[in-house]
Parts: C-alpha cells; sequence; structure tokens
C-alpha cells in the first residue's frame, strides 16, 4: 500500500465506521433495543476491516519509487563532522 492508498483507507475507516455508528443507533432506538444496536454497528465494524484492512488493488494506484541500490552507493549518508564534538566541548569550559 503507497502513501495515497493509507490516507483513501483512512478515510473510508472514519467515515464508515462513523456512519456505521449514526445508523446502529437510529436502529437501536427505533426498536428500543440495545443488542440490536451493538450487533449492527459489529456488523459494521466487521465490513469496514474487511474493506480498509487487506491490500486491494485500489490502494497501490501510486506506488513508491524506491532508490536503486547502486544510486545509494554513489551518495554515501553524511558523517558527523569532528570539528562540531570539539566546539561543543570548548563552550562548555
Amino acid at each position: 500500500m503507497d502513501w495515497e492508498g493509507q490516507k483513501l483507507a483512512e478515510q473510508l475507516m472514519q467515515i464508515m465506521l462513523l456512519s456505521f455508528a449514526v445508523i446502529a443507533f437510529g436502529a437501536g432506538y427505533i426498536t428500543a433495543n440495545f443488542q440490536t444496536m451493538i450487533v449492527t454497528y459489529a456488523g459494521g465494524v466487521v465490513l469496514t476491516t474487511l474493506v480498509t484492512l487487506p491490500n486491494w488493488p485500489f490502494f497501490n494506484h501510486h506506488p513508491l519509487k524506491w532508490l536503486d541500490p547502486s544510486e545509494a552507493e554513489k551518495h554515501p549518508k553524511p558523517q558527523p563532522s569532528v570539528n562540531v564534538t570539539a566546539k561543543k566541548k570548548s563552550i562548555k569550559k
């Protein structure tokens, strides 16, 4: 899953859970039954999980472009210089 896919999954999860909470509350209120409310919301949570948790293809529309290992060797990671630590020690004195 790419970054945009994660964002989409997060938005879908929030919208679906909120929608099912409102629907479950309405169903429980109309039937005056707490169990109906809980079962409706639990079904919504299961459905939300099935939609957002697996790595579905529509979450992969923006693949990441990783750095090629040969390019990484050409541009090594900068190392901290020794002079910076010497300056810090002299300031403390």
